[in-house]
């Protein structure tokens, strides 16, 4: 019986662990950084083809 409880605790504290640091970012008026870069590249015919990226950290 104290096994099970054991290992229920150490589940629920591993779940948690595992949770509470997705919501962190978000909170308290987070904005991530963001910029548009700029791809260069060339298709079959050797014509530039130019790819607006957005990258946000």
């Amino acid at each position: 019986m104290r096994k099970i409880i054991v290992s229920a605790a150490i589940a629920a504290v591993a779940a948690l662990s595992f949770a509470a640091p997705s919501q962190a970012g978000y909170s308290y008026g987070y904005k991530p950084h963001c910029f548009v870069k700029k791809v260069k590249a060339y298709d079959y015919y050797g014509n530039v083809i130019i790819k607006k990226i957005k990258v946000c950290k």
